[in-house]
């Protein structure tokens, strides 16, 4: 590979998605995040924040579309998981849509696949282990996680690690669910909550991680039930 060709992939985007609000919300701390983070510049790679609809039918053709524009090397997407405590790093997406809600369009599908004649799952090609042990020793409660739903979440990671094996094979991708924000909790009888700025430096965190890291580490984190 020629020099020039190392500088090009050196400097290429990282893409880091969120959502609208949905579910009667007013806030999503995912859309923050993205905010917070476009137009910031970490390990030397530019980071380009956007926000995905929060419904079955436009989330994917919106993520093409960036995955197409910007070329990634790194894709982040980021979900809101009200009740959760922790950075939860997901493992696997599956192919399959059982909304237990409507979506903001107001479309509920219920046992349907992802995407027809693809495979069952995929799995994250971040480098969870290291993210994980990186959180933690920087004080910030995160797990492993081994189900990303059955909502527009679980379709997104699934459409993103689709797209990225036919278009991207090279780049990496994955899902993070992050928790309520604290004025959202105070909405859900005291639902556990992080503030945005934890959440931002977990990301950032997140992001130095993929960057920075080859194979990932090899530990027990799996969940016993």
């Amino acid at each position: 590979m020629t020099t020039a060709n190392k500088k090009k992939i050196a400097s290429r985007p990282v893409l880091v998605t969120g959502f609208e609000p949905f579910a009667g919300e007013i806030d999503n701390p995912s859309l923050e995040i993205a905010r917070a983070l476009d137009g910031k510049r970490i390990a030397g790679h530019p980071v380009v924040g956007a926000i995905l609809p929060t419904e079955f039918r436009r989330s994917l053709t919106v993520l093409g579309a960036l995955l197409k524009r910007n070329r990634p090397q790194l894709v982040i997407a980021v979900g809101q998981a009200g009740g959760r405590s922790q950075i939860c790093l997901e493992r696997v997406a599956i192919n399959l849509i059982d909304a237990r809600i409507s979506d903001n369009a107001g479309e509920q599908p219920v046992d349907v696949p992802v995407i027809r004649d693809a495979p069952s799952a995929y799995f994250s090609t971040l480098p969870l282990k290291a993210m994980l042990q990186g959180l933690i020793a920087s004080g910030i409660p995160a797990v492993l996680s081994q189900s990303a739903g059955l909502y527009v979440c679980n379709q997104v990671m699934f459409g993103l690690l689709h797209q990225l094996q036919e278009l991207r094979p090279r780049a990496r991708g994955g899902f993070v669910h992050v928790p309520f924000l604290p004025q959202q909790a105070t909405r859900h009888y005291n639902a556990p909550s992080m503030t945005l700025a934890t959440m931002i430096q977990a990301l950032t965190l997140c992001i130095e991680t993929a960057l920075a890291t080859g194979d990932d580490l090899h530990f027990a984190a799996g969940a016993t039930h």
